[in-house]
């Protein structure tokens, strides 16, 4: 048993702050649920559900046939077209491979398109919509997942959140959590502390818990699994936010009542929207994401049907349907192929309909909004993940029991992040072409008798027409986002009227052609370096508008600059004709950097916001739960919290150090004889110490999250004289 030294001499007693929600326990008492581990290789028929309604369970099998039959077509007349221009004269090997990834990057960009035209419409009919909601009958809990994140940030969301569900006056239905998987001892002090303050704000009944797990054992996947099966026995339904999610309490209820109006429902997503943003690149993504989103978000949600898939955040999910069928099983071998499924989210889809639960969206229920990376690199670093993800389902789409809408699912994400090299080898084929045309000698003697050499030729007006459509096709989805937010009088004049929405538009296609390039080689290079076996670990996302040291963007995007003079150059001295063609993505290279480092700057984002440019209706007029969160956050912000020594506010105040205590899990953590080092480096500074300030400057990240583990331990810091005591 650990012994707690005695207080020493000269110790001061610390002013103390009266918390009194720190005697009512953080969390409510467990509800256990079991959540066994699934197989992707053993699944029966028979054990699939059979749906409570049969009537409503319809699958959009016309739907299906018009974006997937209509992209075939689309396809295989591009591959025809391309096979014509390639065939003026004998086709060489380096023709028909030119051919072929033309086939498979045309084919992405068609089924994109098919499945625009269908949103389109269906945003024109109203597809999608929600009911309000009058009443609830059961339990529902907002869980809140998070990990080294800014607590002021944090609990001003779920303050505001809270306060928006109890407008609705269905507010007694609802509890809220926040799981904290942090593992930066500052950031987690500050989580109890903020969480302290909104209780003692809130008063009784505040129905808000906060859970620190020791651990962040399967990452997010294990958090949420860590809630569900210690208190998923209390709620019906648990709403899954991400750490920059914002949903209005009507948005939640119209989730939670379409759930309890659907027995079948397993999961139901929400189309959420990007806000807040005001950095250049964010307030680029976040104006695509509003203008165009709403488009392909209805398309995909009108042909998946039931058979959906889930995102990860702002849904709502069934919770023992979760916990009986989603339990995460680790994948054979090392990353980035094995171990724990980092997208987790489209597996949970996955398993949750092949055990017979419906899948779906709703993509016409506002309300739902989240936060954007503000820079291009903070994206690549998120997408470097996301890469290898979505390379990791691999392995599981051919799993057994689930249904091909699923499969299509993971080979969207699959080819979502191919596509970047296969573009690549696309560019690199058309250059070795070109090249061959100016540079190789004509093989005039070859093995089949000809009156003429056997060298690349091309129909030229073919492959001007050619390309006119991929472009056409390339940007329609976004010309349908475009005139949908035109015909709607609110949305047009709330984004600025018609005149800078176009102007907007154009920005924004222009922009996202210069950073594609930089996107194509991110994303290839994370492709190769997946299929070489580095593992990307997961770093935490940075959100504030802050932006990223020059020499850092230099030492990111540096070859990306080389690549691109080096290309240029040689495109030029092949054929002009070669260099107009690829000028796109030349210049895109070769302004690296400084597109780089302009995507982060707040000024030009604020430039364009002055100028009503870039501009979202959400914007134009914010919605109430995002200025009361943010609000709320300059309130939490003035307290301090994420500025403090997590040590020495333990240290200063003993109700936060009493409240901390509780909130440690109880049980012997360690075997007696069982010596940890870090732990015995803790203690031996902290015996060493003759004042806090020793302590906080001894102690290293790791010997502090021992600390504040440790009750012992924390016993020794509080007996710490705050001041050397003078003789």
């Amino acid at each position: 048993m650990d012994v707690v030294a005695a207080p020493r001499t000269g110790a001061a007693e610390p002013e103390n702050r009266n918390y009194s929600a720190a005697r009512e326990p953080a969390t409510p008492p467990e509800a256990r649920l079991v959540m066994p581990v699934q197989s992707f290789r053993q699944w029966r028929a028979e054990d699939r559900r059979q749906p409570a309604v049969p009537r409503d369970w319809k699958t959009p099998w016309l739907k299906r046939l018009f974006v997937f039959g209509g992209g075939l077509a689309l396809t295989a007349f591009g591959a025809w077209e391309m096979y014509n221009v390639v065939s003026v004269s004998r086709t060489t090997s380096l023709q028909y491979a030119l051919l072929v990834l033309f086939t498979i990057n045309f084919s992405w960009i068609a089924l994109a398109f098919t499945s625009a035209l269908l949103g389109f419409f269906g945003v024109l009919l109203g597809a999608g919509r929600a009911e309000r909601a009058e009443s609830l009958k059961h339990r529902t809990v907002v869980v809140m997942p998070i990990y080294n994140e800014s607590s002021a940030r944090i609990f001003a969301a779920v303050a505001a959140i809270r306060e928006s569900v109890e407008a609705t006056g269905l507010g007694d239905h609802f509890d809220y959590f926040i799981v904290s998987d942090t593992t930066n001892p500052d950031v987690w002090v500050a989580e109890e502390r903020a969480f302290l303050a909104l209780r003692e704000r809130l008063g009784p009944n505040s129905r808000v818990y906060y859970r620190h797990r020791p651990k962040n054992h399967h990452r997010k996947a294990g958090n949420i699994a860590d809630f569900v099966t210690r208190w998923g026995g209390h709620y019906e339904h648990m709403v899954v936010l991400d750490a920059d999610s914002l949903m209005t309490g009507t948005c939640i209820v119209r989730l939670t009542a379409a759930m309890e109006a659907d027995p079948d429902a397993g999961i139901i997503q929400s189309l959420p929207l990007i806000i807040n943003r005001n950095t250049f690149f964010a307030r680029l993504q976040q104006f695509a994401a509003r203008v165009y989103g709403p488009v392909i978000a209805t398309g995909l949600a009108m042909w998946s049907g039931r058979d959906g898939n889930y995102w990860g955040h702002n849904a709502i999910i069934r919770t023992r349907a979760f916990a009986e069928h989603c339990g995460m099983p680790d994948l054979k071998g090392k990353p980035p192929f094995g171990g724990h499924v980092l997208s987790h989210d489209f597996v949970e889809a996955a398993l949750i309909r092949r055990a017979g639960w419906s899948v779906y969206m709703l993509p016409d229920l506002t309300g739902s909004y989240e936060e954007s990376p503000p820079s291009l690199i903070d994206i690549s670093v998120r997408d470097r993940r996301w890469c290898q993800g979505n390379l990791q389902h691999s392995r599981i789409i051919g799993a057994k029991g689930f249904v091909t809408a699923t499969r299509q699912h993971f080979a969207t994400g699959i080819m979502g992040y191919l596509a970047s090299p296969l573009w690549l080898m696309q560019l690199v084929v058309g250059i070795l072409i070109v090249l061959q045309v100016n540079y190789a000698r004509p093989e005039y003697f070859t093995e089949e008798f000809t009156l003429f050499p056997v060298w690349p030729r091309f129909d030229p007006e073919r492959a001007l027409r050619l390309f006119a459509l991929t472009m056409a096709i390339l940007l329609a989805p976004k010309l349908f986002g475009l005139l949908l937010t035109l015909f709607n009088n609110k949305l047009r004049r709330a984004g600025g009227g018609t005149i800078r929405l176009v102007v907007s538009a154009l920005i924004e296609v222009l922009f996202s052609a210069f950073f594609a390039p930089i996107m194509m080689l991110i994303q290839s290079g994370s492709v190769f370096q997946i299929l070489l076996g580095r593992d990307t670990g997961w770093n935490p996302q940075r959100r504030d508008d802050g932006s990223i040291p020059l020499k850092d963007i230099i030492r990111r995007h540096r070859t990306h600059t080389v690549l691109g003079l080096v290309t240029g150059l040689s495109a030029f001295m092949i054929a002009t004709s070669l260099f107009a063609w690829m000028s796109p993505t030349i210049v895109g290279l070769v302004l690296a950097i400084p597109l780089s480092w302009a995507s982060g700057q707040l000024a030009i984002g604020l430039w364009f916001k002055r100028h009503k440019l870039l501009m979202t209706p959400e914007e134009g007029a914010p919605p109430a739960i995002a200025l009361r969160a943010n609000e709320l956050q300059a309130e939490f912000e003035k307290a301090g919290y994420d500025d403090a020594d997590g040590l020495k506010a333990l240290h200063g105040d003993a109700e936060l150090r009493h409240a901390h205590e509780l909130m440690l899990p109880y049980g012997q953590s360690r075997r007696r004889g069982e010596i940890e080092p870090d732990r015995a480096v803790a203690q031996a500074k902290l015996v060493d110490a003759e004042t806090i300030d020793d302590a906080a400057i001894w102690l290293k990240p790791k010997e502090r999250m021992v600390v504040l583990h440790d009750r012992a331990l924390i016993g020794l810091l509080a007996s710490l004289p705050p001041v050397e005591a003078k003789g």
